[in-house]
């Protein structure tokens, strides 16, 4: 598959053949739901917490005695049963993070880059280089473009923080080291633009 390399202005400058192995395949729809499943359920705090009746403070005291009141048998105000009591099977504190195979984290990847692909939303332009933190240039760049106001994943070589800082106010652009791609946020982003170290980085990590 063959894209545009556009210039920082937005022009066309020649154009380049992506990775095969990177754009190319069939997508593997079984394959990125289950990944995306697992970066969603990374991102969970699991702080929720309910008290049990051991922990509800206060229904120490047996509310009245066990026989002859014409009342049911209770031991404790703070039994389930009871308003203010404790709650039956509640949530704790517990960690949701789980993995899935490396090889598995890599075809969705692959199959998130390759439909992206297909929709033709991969944009490939040149090293952004700045002396300085510029947001308004980062801002102009995806202005020529066409994607700016769309919610956008940057990929780009080695970390760069004068880049990174001028790109993280913008909003719905995601800025990421190439070799930090993933299913997740290739999918969350409607376009993909790639710079040209990013995508020499990702064909070398991934490819």
């Amino acid at each position: 598959m063959e894209v545009k390399l556009l210039s920082l202005e937005g022009q066309e400058k020649k154009k380049i053949k992506l990775p095969e192995k990177l754009f190319g395949v069939k997508p593997h729809e079984g394959v990125v739901w289950e990944v995306i499943k697992m970066y969603m359920a990374r991102r969970r705090q699991g702080t929720a917490c309910a008290k049990t009746r051991g922990e509800v403070r206060g229904g120490g005291r047996k509310p009245w005695r066990q026989k002859h009141t014409g009342r049911a048998r209770h031991g404790s105000i703070r039994a389930p049963q009871w308003r203010h009591g404790g709650v039956v099977h509640g949530p704790k504190p517990r960690d949701y993070n789980y993995s899935v195979p490396a090889k598995v984290k890599r075809l969705a990847l692959y199959s998130a880059l390759s439909h992206r692909a297909s929709q033709g939303k991969v944009f490939v332009i040149e090293d952004i280089k700045l002396e300085e933190p510029r947001t308004r240039r980062v801002a102009e760049i995806l202005k020529n473009i066409g994607v700016y106001g769309e919610k956008t994943l940057l990929l780009y070589g080695d970390y760069d923080p004068i880049l990174y800082k001028s790109a993280r106010n913008i909003e719905n652009l995601t800025i990421l080291e190439a070799h930090k791609a993933n299913a997740y946020d290739v999918l969350r982003a409607r376009n993909l633009v790639i710079t040209e170290s990013g995508l020499k980085k990702l064909e070398e990590v991934f490819g």
